[in-house]
């Protein structure tokens, strides 16, 4: 019995870590897509491609798109492939592109890819565009296409304009979203328009910034900084300082490398607005 009595409990010990460590090792599942909604399915005789946003929808001016390549026959996702897009706009007697990223696979996801494109415009009824993704999977290439619809934001967060140096230029708000009564972090991107199939990614200028409140006698707020050009982003970061919510115009000035401003005017008594500008609204 006294044997007994020490062995009992030894079994327990053995039982109680053999079962943790069977815990342990089972694989932890991720939901690659949480967070995000699907827009738009593009699908060809072999493959279906998910696209999703955090919204669920296109919008004019900056979109965040996640993208994954389902195997049509045994509904099993693709991990490792090229891809491309090319979004065109068509319009009555001519058709463009507008700027974008590459699409790379999201660290840390099997199956997940990413990038971004930036709608500089859209039909009253969202109708115009369409994206085209050429992508390869085990050296064989595919494509497929659809119309999409764009919806138009309430507030303006990408503008085009032309530069004093002849230049077309797009710049689009990308941060702050959800923006707050504090100092926050804002993004935007500048690119030019070299044909209108290729919007390349402009480095190395400085967007100045000045907030202005219309309705509170166009007070403007302390702390901002100007944005400059952050390179492992590929797209330009300062302070935007909002002391109150309500309606407010970002003043931007567009300087190049020799700090020659190429559009937008210094906010006076007199230029109450500048004729660059972004707008945010909470």
């Amino acid at each position: 019995m006294k044997k007994l009595k020490y062995i009992l409990p030894i079994l327990f010990v053995i039982t109680l870590f053999t079962s943790c460590s069977s815990d342990d090792d089972d694989p932890v599942i991720i939901n690659e897509t949480e967070g995000l909604t699907k827009v738009q399915e593009f699908t060809n005789a072999t493959h279906t491609i998910e696209v999703y946003t955090k919204t669920g929808k296109f919008y004019s001016g900056y979109n965040d798109i996640s993208l994954r390549i389902k195997n049509n026959t045994d509904d099993t996702y693709f991990e490792n492939y090229t891809i491309n897009w090319m979004p065109i706009m068509q319009m009555p007697s001519m058709s463009h592109s507008c700027p974008k990223s590459g699409i790379s696979k999201v660290e840390n996801m099997d199956t997940l890819y990413q990038g971004y494109l930036v709608f500089q415009m859209t039909n009253e009824d969202e109708s115009g565009w369409s994206i085209k993704f050429m992508y390869n999977i085990d050296d064989t290439d595919y494509m497929a296409e659809s119309n999409i619809a764009v919806k138009q934001t309430a507030r303006q967060n990408v503008t085009t304009f032309m530069g004093s140096d002849e230049t077309r230029y797009i710049i689009s708000l990308v941060e702050p979203m959800n923006p707050e009564i504090a100092i926050n972090n804002m993004k935007a991107t500048l690119h030019k328009m070299e044909t209108m199939m290729s919007f390349p990614v402009v480095e190395d200028y400085t967007i100045t910034l000045d907030p202005r409140m219309p309705s509170m006698g166009n007070h403007t707020s302390p702390n901002n900084t100007d944005l400059t050009f952050n390179t492992s982003e590929n797209k330009y970061n300062g302070d935007l300082s909002l002391t109150m919510t309500g309606y407010w115009v970002l003043n931007l000035k567009l300087l190049n490398q020799n700090n020659e401003v190429l559009k937008g005017e210094t906010i006076t008594e007199d230029t109450i607005q500048s004729t660059l500008y972004l707008e945010i609204e909470f």
